[in-house]
């Protein structure tokens, strides 16, 4: 150690010092400092261990003794017999053994006493250190595996620079699988020059820098593939097995709780019941393309006859953003993930930013290659995209009523009815930018200070068409022309200027319908509130109205 004894029992006296007395601790110290590695800067770690059953903090107290900083870690004997006993329990399965869990039991199991030594080594015997190397070795092997099967699936989606940091990675964890099994069970990779010195086998650790320095720069697919068929070899030298150079063993597999949505032309995959991806042309093109259960290398063979350019790049943002995950023939699934890094698991992107998010036809999109989170959860978009169809209804019902009162001369009947048009439009531009539950009517048109600034002069219109009275044909014929341009208005704004004339015949009518069940049935899936009660014979009919001839 890079600290004497007598010093390390100097810093512990001063330690304890500025701790609360009444308590007698088998003292041990861990860390980098116990294993032989360490240098000036690295802390001193004491874990201080009490015989109790106590659920004893699990956050170090700090401390700065002699210009050293000095972690204090306690424990109970209880709280470290459940955590030994936890990894002998899981090694049989080492994908779902926690890092932290390994990492606390390895710096107990190779820690130096202190003080009440018996007790430590009481401790120490609960899991005899030739187990614990097996169970790291174990360990690092399941996430090299996983790491070097997640490069090749990416080198065949011809994502080249990710496949070289993960090889890298994939490399390192290997080597450290093969230093733990001769009882290098650090778990930091940082001090893995000196665990290899320490191996004697110089053989191995030369031929490891060579790999490491040899990764290749970006954009060199081929120097890629080369780099990492060269890291299986000696993956597979060192003993380990799993990950031959056969990536049709890779297969494209669903995701529980992903599930696929057409309105229109616009795909919208919805993941876990509450983040909604919206995907533009090209990337639904490629996602109405995969065949689930079907080799990768198929997949991506399949996704490039759609005519999309480089369709392993949005297969990536698929498998990333855990929309549809890889499996390793008898494998299992594949899960890389790096030490001391954020947790594995699929990434959410930021929020799309388009405005606004939604219209009739689907959500809006930044692009032919898209993969938009929409910026509120799946119930609230499916609430309001079905608020956004049916407001589109009641405009048109509404501006019905309107033409036929103006023609029988009733012109407080247009009057309100109007009204109802101006305010169901209102309600259809909320609904475009996200807003659900809806302001009530009377409120809609001071609330559109809630919507982007762009939209103020259809605001400022309904303010005046609700002003707006009849006492002539002259002025119905005039309201009715600047309801049609308000309505023309608002619907440009929101992509609904395709709209249906839902009660113009039969065939606008059933294609109203149509596109109104699109969108139900994403709202019933989620269990979002239903526009109105007659929307669930709408969905039982699946498109249909209830009462047609067969």
């Amino acid at each position: 150690m890079i600290l004497t004894e007598d010093r390390l029992q100097d810093l512990l006296d001063k330690s304890l010092a500025e701790l609360p007395h009444g308590t007698e601790w088998a003292v041990t110290l861990e860390g980098s400092i116990a294993e032989g590695f360490g240098n000036p800067s690295s802390d001193i770690d004491f874990l201080l261990v009490g015989r109790s059953d106590d659920d004893l903090p699990t956050m170090p107290s700090l401390l700065f003794v002699d210009g050293r900083r000095v972690e204090i870690r306690t424990r109970s004997v209880r709280q470290l017999a459940d955590q030994l006993r936890a990894v002998e329990e899981g090694a049989e399965r080492p994908g779902r053994l926690s890092e932290d869990l390994l990492n606390r039991c390895q710096r107990v199991l190779h820690s130096h006493p202190l003080r009440g030594h018996a007790l430590v080594e009481e401790v120490k015997a609960m899991l005899p250190v030739e187990r614990f190397r097996r169970i790291t070795a174990d360990w690092w092997a399941h996430r090299a595996r996983q790491s070097l099967r997640h490069a090749m699936a990416l080198l065949c989606l011809g994502a080249s620079d990710e496949a070289v940091d993960w090889t890298r990675a994939g490399l390192v964890q290997t080597v450290k699988s093969w230093a733990a099994g001769l009882g290098e069970t650090y778990l930091e990779p940082k001090w893995l020059s000196m665990q290899l010195d320490r191996t004697g086998r110089t053989d191995i650790r030369d031929r490891y820098w060579e790999l490491e320095t040899a990764a290749p720069r970006p954009g060199d697919a081929d120097a890629a593939q080369d780099h990492l068929t060269a890291c299986l070899a000696f993956a597979e030298d060192l003993g380990l097995s799993g990950v031959p150079r056969r990536p049709e063993r890779l297969t494209v597999e669903r995701v529980a709780g992903v599930t696929t949505w057409q309105t229109g032309e616009r795909v919208h995959v919805i993941r876990g019941r509450r983040d909604v991806f919206a995907l533009g042309h090209d990337a639904g093109a490629v996602w109405r393309s995969l065949v689930l259960g079907r080799p990768l290398p198929r997949v991506r063979a399949t996704a490039a006859d759609t005519g999309v350019a480089d369709p392993g790049r949005l297969l990536a943002a698929f498998l990333r953003y855990g929309l549809i995950r890889l499996a390793w023939k008898g494998g299992g699934t594949v899960t890389p993930a790096l030490p001391l890094a954020a947790p594995p698991g699929p990434v959410t992107p930021p929020p799309s930013t388009a405005q606004p998010l939604l219209s009739v036809r689907g959500a809006a999109v930044g692009g032919p290659r898209a993969i938009d989170l929409m910026p509120l959860p799946a119930d609230r978009f499916a609430a309001a995209a079905m608020a956004l169809v049916w407001s589109n209804v009641v405009v048109e019902n509404a501006v019905e009523d309107v033409t036929g009162a103006l023609q029988r001369g009733q012109w407080r009947v247009a009057e309100l009815t109007a009204r109802r048009a101006v305010h169901a439009a209102l309600r259809g531009l909320f609904s475009a930018h996200g807003v659900h539950p809806l302001p009530a009517d009377s409120d809609l048109v001071r609330r559109t200070d809630l919507l982007p600034p762009v939209t103020a002069p259809i605001g400022a219109h309904a303010g005046e068409l609700l002003r707006r009275g009849v006492d002539s044909a002259e002025d119905g014929d005039a309201l009715l022309a600047e309801l049609r341009s308000y309505i023309a208005l608002v619907r440009g704004a929101v992509g609904a200027d395709s709209f249906p004339l839902s009660f113009d015949s039969a065939d606008t009518w059933r294609a109203t319908l149509q596109l109104g069940h699109d969108w139900l049935r994403v709202g019933a899936h989620l269990g979002a509130e239903l526009p109105i009660e007659e929307a669930r014979d709408l969905l039982a009919g699946q498109g249909a109205q209830p009462h047609q001839a067969l």
